[in-house]
Order: C-alpha cells, then sequence, then structure tokens
C-alpha cells in the first residue's frame, strides 16, 4: 500500500514560524513534525510514500531525501508555487499512487494514531473512502460529519466529530468530482463513506501554541 502525505500548503496561521519554513517541516525535538509520521509509515509496512510540495519544495527535498533515512521510498509531486489544495494535489499525484487504496494524511499533524489498521482495512464495493474521525478539539466544537451505528459517515447525527486528517481512499473516488478540497469531495459522497472514531492522541498543529502542546506531548 502507497501514502500520500498532504504538505503543499502555506501556514500562514504560524505567523513568523513559516515565513521561510513548511509547517510540516517544522521541529519537534529537532525533528520535522513530518519525520514522525514517516516513521509510524514505515512501522506500519507502508513503504512508498508521496508528497506533495509547493513553494518549499527543495526544503523537503534537501530534509528528507529518497526517503531511504526512514526505510522508506519518497516521491515528490510538486505543484509549483500555487498550491493546489487537497483533493487538486491528490488528483495531480494520482499517477504515482496507482490503482489501489491508498491513505492520505495530513502532513501538519501529530499523533500515535495506527496506520497499520487502516492499512490492513478493506473496504467493500460501494465505500470510496474510510475516515477517522476524531472529538472536537476546542478550536473546530461543530465538528465536521457524524457516524451512524453502522459506521457510515452522514452530515449530521445525534454527536458531531471531527475529520482527523487521515484516510483510506480509493482512487476513484478522487476522480468522481472537480473538487478542490477533500472536504468538497466528502460531502459528496456522504453514505458511500465509512469512518470510525480516534480517541488517542491527536494535534492539528494549526498555530504555534498547538505546536507547542506537541512539542510538550513528545517530551514526555
Amino acid at each position: 500500500m502507497k501514502a500520500m502525505i498532504l504538505a503543499a500548503g502555506y501556514g500562514k496561521r504560524m505567523g513568523e514560524l513559516t515565513i521561510n519554513t513548511p509547517k510540516p517541516l517544522l521541529q519537534i525535538n529537532n525533528k520535522p513534525i513530518i519525520s514522525y509520521l514517516l516513521q509510524q509509515l514505515q512501522k506500519a509496512n507502508v513503504l512508498e510514500v508521496i508528497i506533495n510540495t509547493s513553494k518549499y519544495h527543495e526544503q523537503f527535498i534537501s530534509l528528507l531525501g529518497s526517503g531511504s533515512e526512514f526505510g522508506l521510498t519518497i516521491q515528490y509531486s510538486h505543484e509549483g508555487d500555487y498550491p493546489l489544495e487537497t483533493a487538486g494535489g491528490i488528483r495531480k499525484a494520482l499517477p504515482m499512487l496507482g490503482s489501489d487504496p491508498f491513505l492520505v494524511i495530513n502532513g501538519d499533524i501529530a499523533t500515535d494514531y495506527s496506520f497499520e489498521k487502516l492499512a490492513k482495512l478493506h473496504m467493500d464495493d460501494g465505500v470510496n473512502a474510510h475516515l477517522v474521525l476524531v472529538e472536537n478539539p476546542i478550536h473546530h466544537s461543530i465538528g465536521d460529519f457524524s457516524l451512524t451505528e453502522e459506521g457510515r459517515v452522514v452530515a449530521k447525527g445525534n454527536q458531531s466529530y471531527t475529520f482527523s486528517g487521515i484516510s483510506l481512499i480509493k482512487p476513484g473516488f478522487i476522480k468522481q468530482y472537480d473538487c478542490r478540497t477533500l472536504g468538497e469531495l466528502f460531502k459528496h459522497s456522504l453514505g458511500k463513506i465509512n469512518g470510525e472514531v480516534f480517541s488517542g492522541f491527536w494535534i492539528d498543529i494549526g498555530t504555534p501554541e498547538r505546536l507547542a502542546l506537541a512539542r510538550n506531548h513528545f517530551q514526555q
């Protein structure tokens, strides 16, 4: 199985921290955020990784190279100076991703979710994707989706959850709709997407304050 790490964004909410450094390359304990994700993928035996890049393309190549340091093979999907957003970036990288379902992971999260579990998951016919959801964080209290008792992702239900930025996606699903973001894509296919709720450690590193929380976690 292959994985794609979404790393082409500008990280504007990080202020001065991302003036010259992309958010996935910010440091936690002297290692880039994205390094932790690469190590977790290697442990899950997901050994082929595609990383989309934009303005800071050369920094990713310089720091991560071919992936051999992590026991992986890394390919880069360069989008130029203007990111294609999440669904657009995946669509551009489809020739690298192949015909089988693949993992998609936001490059600016920190988590102890087991990618091995998702890599072994079988999606039935008629299911386009499987999303990992989390309890709504303070900064996103409204949530994104709900889950039925059967594990189907729906727009509204008794309880809302936030999309973690971790998913398993069939490549044909990306081709079905001309959407720029994954959020739009998922909303087009509600009823054909499964999900689960993860209750372990997870942080969306979208602000300097949440970067500090991630650093504190890994120092424990």
